[in-house]
């Protein structure tokens, strides 16, 4: 194992900024007190959690009142859609997403249609983008809620949320529904999350996207906007989410989202001149590699490949025995040997998505990290596609063109399997 680390996975989480940990370290300390509590180290929390919530509503465009704590954004997807169909199952049963969704939607709209909800998945094209003329379509007068994620946590794909939002509120006219949800935990770190300009009426946050602390996330709601609560208990977080407040975490969450927004421009900037610099120099030394999502519209950090004739798996334990740390797709996803929805939605091939792995970077990301990824991986995928029993042909002077050319719903037929024959 190299003494050597490159940490190629942001995606699934960051380092805690040494700064949001200092603010924290109070609340973990002497200053221990229940928010509930009307004392003096009660209230010194209490005013801690508005101080974080304040800071976090003057970033998103909105009041304090209309952002809700959570534990995580699997949580806050949970009381987005879960709390939209369950409050609203008079008015209809319709839940439309994308099939590119985070789990945290994905697996509630599974538990919600064994309630008799009918859940739409939208299309998505090869180059991972959700066409609102899709979304149009799929609505009806039983919507409920639209929930289109701001960029998914595989390809980091952007998706047109303006143009989502104006088409669900054009429908919608002056019945307060359908609701308009995104889920920007991933986005956050780089987009612009204002939630004025974006038009949602609810949005996902994440703190560990943004070198904050784990276990703590939010969702913005957008008031007026009624929702049952997913937890039931002492009514905090304004009757949504009940039970004793994370503190620490909330602080560090607000800090969090402050650094952030001063540095995210100039670090969007900066880890984009890395990646590209990445993904130009595996094109060159690697042959038949396939660029995953959309090639322009992604978040600065992301670079998701199918590199050919290889596993995913392979490659993750290959490069981790030099210290580099990358994922095969989301993290949610990892213990899972099936096809990534996300890269399959696409329209990959089995093949592809089996060889797709992941590239995230982030503040602590280096060029001479990008350098040693360079260094070793062409040798890995020499090494393990001579012992692989796939050999993928592609056309070249395609590849040069568009990778995405190989994006298709059947496998192209430039493709072709290794005959192996039994001995």
């Amino acid at each position: 194992m190299s003494k050597r680390q490159a940490y190629f996975d942001n995606a699934s989480t960051t380092p805690l900024d040494p700064r949001v940990l200092k603010a924290m370290m109070p609340y973990l300390e002497g200053e221990y007190g229940n928010p509930s509590n009307l004392y003096a180290m009660g209230r010194h929390a209490r005013a801690a959690i508005a101080e974080a919530g304040m800071t976090i509503a003057k970033l998103l465009g909105c009041r304090p009142d209309e952002f809700i704590f959570t534990g995580s954004a699997t949580e806050a997807d949970n009381l987005a859609v879960v709390g939209a169909a369950r409050a609203h199952r008079a008015a209809g049963n319709r839940i439309i997403i994308s099939s590119l969704e985070h789990k945290g939607i994905m697996a509630a709209c599974d538990a919600l249609e064994k309630e008799g909800f009918e859940i739409i998945k939208l299309p998505v094209g090869k180059d991972g983008i959700v066409s609102s003329d899709e979304v149009k379509k799929a609505l009806n007068e039983k919507t409920i809620i639209v929930s289109v994620t701001m960029a998914d946590s595989e390809t980091g794909t952007l998706q047109p949320i303006e143009k989502i939002s104006a088409v669900v509120k054009s429908f919608r006219g002056d019945k307060p529904l359908p609701y308009f949800h995104t889920d920007a935990s991933q986005a956050a770190a780089y987009a612009d999350v204002n939630v004025e300009k974006l038009g949602v009426d609810m949005m996902t946050l994440s703190a560990h996207k943004l070198r904050g602390p784990k276990g703590i996330g939010g969702l913005f709601v957008r008031r007026g906007v009624k929702l049952s609560p997913v937890v039931y208990g002492g009514g905090q977080q304004g009757r949504l989410r009940s039970g004793t407040e994370n503190v620490p975490g909330i602080v560090g969450f607000g800090v969090a989202m402050g650094l952030n927004e001063k540095s995210k421009r100039a670090e969007g900037a900066k880890v984009k001149k890395m990646r590209d610099a990445l993904e130009k120099g595996i094109f060159k030394s690697i042959d038949k590699v396939v660029l995953n999502g959309h090639p322009t519209e992604r978040l600065p950090n992301f670079l998701n490949i199918s590199i050919l004739d290889v596993e995913g798996e392979s490659l993750l334990l290959e490069l981790d025995e030099h210290g580099i740390m990358i994922n095969t797709g989301s993290a949610c996803n990892s213990e899972s040997l099936e096809p990534s929805y996300v890269l399959t939605a696409l329209g990959n091939p089995y093949e592809f998505v089996h060889g797709s792995v992941r590239f995230t970077l982030g503040t602590d990301t280096t060029m001479a990290d990008v350098d040693y990824v360079l260094e070793h991986l062409p040798k890995i995928v020499e090494r393990l596609r001579k012992i692989s029993p796939l050999d993928l042909s592609m056309d070249q002077k395609k590849a040069m063109s568009d990778p995405r050319a190989f994006i298709g719903n059947q496998t192209p037929h430039f493709l072709r399997k290794k005959q192996i024959k039994a001995k």
